[in-house]
C-alpha cells in the first residue's frame, strides 16, 4: 500500500446482498486517494467469489472468516492492517456521494476533529431523506429523592427529513456523536482510549464509542457537504437470512444493552433502555417476516402464516447463536 492519509474499513452490516453496489460507488465516486482493506465476515460464495474478484482487480486487501462477525468485530480486526492517519469507517449497505472522502478529510483537517460523520441519508431513493445530520449523546445526572441518577440524552439532527426542505439548515458543526454507517477517525485515538468494545455486538456501540472520544478531549464534527446513503430496503436475498437473524438476535440485542448499562453505570429503569427492551426482534420482523408474509398471502396478511413463521424463526435463531459461539 502506498503513503496515503487515508484507509477505508468496510464491514458487514447486517446482510451482503448491496455488497457489489456498495463497492461500485466507492469506486465511482472517490477520487481522494484511499486505501481499503474489505472484511468479509462469512459471506455467501457468490458474494465472497466477487470480493476476491475485486481484490485483485482493485488491489486491496481482503480478511475473511468462515463464521459471522459482530460488526466492531470487524472493524478491530481491519484496524489491525491500518497505517494511515485517517481510518474511515464503512458498512456494506452504504452508497457514498461524489467527492464524499475528500470533503471528510478536509474538515478533520480544518477543524482539527477527532472523528467526522458525513450526511447520512436513507432509502432506496439515494440522497435524499436523512438519517443522521449529527446529534446529541451524553450522560445527564439528574438528582431524586437525594439520589444521584445517570441517564443517557440521544437526539439525532433532522432525522427522517426531507434533505431538499431542511438543506439551508444544513452545516458544519461539532456534535455529540457519529454513527458507525460512515465516519471519519483519527487513527491515534486508538493508542487512548484502545480498540473498539466488542462486547456491544449489535447496538450502542456508536453511542460508546462517540463518548468514549468526548471524554477522552476528541471532538466530533458533522460534515454535511460529504454525503452518503444507508440503503435498508433494496431487497434481501435468502443468503442474507442467516446473519440477519443473528445480528438482530434478541441475545445479541440484549448483551449489548446490559454491557452497555454496566460499562457507563445505567440502569434498565431508564425510559431509553425501557424503549430499546420494548424494540426486540423488530428488525427481524419488518425486514423478512412481514414482507414474506404478504408476499404468501398474495397482498393480504395472514396472522396464522406470521405465527408459524414465528416458532421457525426463533429456531433459527437458536441455531445461529449456538453456530457463532
Amino acid at each position: 500500500m502506498n503513503e496515503n492519509k487515508v484507509t477505508l474499513i468496510v464491514v458487514p452490516r447486517e446482510r451482503f446482498s448491496y455488497t457489489r453496489e456498495s463497492l461500485e460507488s466507492i469506486y465511482q465516486c472517490t477520487s481522494y486517494p484511499f486505501d481499503l482493506v474489505y472484511v468479509d465476515g462469512n459471506s455467501p460464495e457468490h458474494t465472497q467469489d466477487y470480493l476476491v474478484n475485486q481484490a485483485l482487480a482493485k488491489d486491496f486487501k481482503l480478511i475473511r472468516t468462515e463464521h459471522y462477525l459482530a460488526p466492531n468485530q470487524a472493524r478491530n480486526i481491519g484496524l489491525q492492517y491500518v497505517k494511515t492517519k485517517y481510518v474511515v469507517f464503512v458498512d456494506n449497505d452504504i452508497h457514498v456521494a461524489p467527492g464524499w472522502l475528500e470533503k471528510l478529510v478536509n474538515c478533520a483537517e480544518e477543524t482539527e476533529a477527532t472523528v467526522v460523520c458525513p450526511l447520512v441519508c436513507i432509502g432506496k431513493n439515494l440522497h435524499s431523506k436523512i438519517h443522521l445530520a449529527g446529534g446529541e449523546a451524553h450522560i445527564v445526572l439528574e438528582v431524586k429523592n437525594d439520589k444521584m441518577k445517570r441517564k443517557v440524552h440521544e437526539k439525532h439532527y433532522f432525522v427522517n427529513r426531507p434533505v431538499a426542505e431542511v438543506k439551508d439548515k444544513l452545516q458544519q458543526r461539532e456534535c455529540e456523536f457519529a454513527e458507525f454507517h460512515c465516519m471519519l477517525v483519527r487513527r491515534d485515538i486508538f493508542d487512548t482510549i484502545g480498540l473498539l468494545d466488542e462486547k456491544l455486538l449489535s447496538t450502542r456501540e456508536h453511542i460508546d464509542f462517540s463518548m468514549s472520544v468526548t471524554n477522552a478531549g476528541g471532538k466530533i464534527y458533522c460534515e454535511p457537504e460529504s454525503v452518503t446513503t444507508y440503503v435498508p430496503d433494496s431487497g434481501f436475498e435468502w443468503s442474507d437470512l442467516t446473519y440477519f437473524m443473528l445480528r438482530w438476535s434478541d441475545a445479541w440485542e440484549i448483551a449489548s444493552l446490559e454491557h452497555f448499562m454496566q460499562k457507563w453505570d445505567l440502569t434498565k429503569k431508564d425510559k431509553y433502555f425501557k424503549k430499546r427492551y420494548s424494540r426486540l426482534g423488530q428488525r427481524r420482523h419488518q425486514a423478512f417476516l412481514r414482507p414474506l408474509v404478504k408476499q404468501l398471502s398474495f397482498g393480504g396478511y395472514a396472522t396464522w402464516l406470521e405465527k408459524c413463521w414465528l416458532r421457525s424463526k426463533e429456531k433459527l435463531i437458536g441455531i445461529s447463536v449456538i453456530s457463532y459461539q
